[in-house]
């Protein structure tokens, strides 16, 4: 038995890149920055990681549809490792594989109020199923 689950929040560092494959599902790559703030010899420090996520089906046309860099997200999902060879070497990246994206409301508008991505935005968008990796 074995358990992978990560739940991140975070904001996109560029546009989504929605591209659909041979078999007519969608795959949407988002790339998130999530900080961490702590304190260090009394000193305020920010630290940022930088991740990839891979949305499929209807979620992730829903993600290239209603989010653009700097929208705040939350993913649910797992950590998926892919690795290759390259020149001799072998090469690796970890990735997430959301199953669920919560749209953040935008930051105040500057009249003190939350905007919404789009006004017809869901707040949340699900996987229906558990779906495997494919190219």
């Amino acid at each position: 038995m074995s358990l992978n689950s990560v739940n991140i929040m975070g904001n996109l560092t560029r546009d989504p890149e929605v591209r659909a494959l041979p078999s007519g599902k969608s795959v949407c790559r988002l790339s998130i920055a999530n900080n961490r703030i702590y304190v260090k010899n009394g000193e305020r420090v920010t630290e940022v990681s930088y991740f990839d996520v891979d949305v499929w089906g209807s979620v992730a046309e829903n993600c290239a549809k209603y989010l653009r860099k700097g929208s705040g997200i939350i993913v649910e999902g797992r950590l998926r490792q892919d690795r290759w060879e390259k020149d001799g070497k072998t090469q690796s990246r970890v990735t997430i594989t959301a199953n669920n994206v919560h749209f953040m409301p935008k930051r105040d508008d500057g009249a003190g109020r939350a905007t919404r991505q789009e006004s017809d935005a869901p707040s949340e968008v699900s996987s229906p199923e558990n779906i495997a990796w494919e190219e």
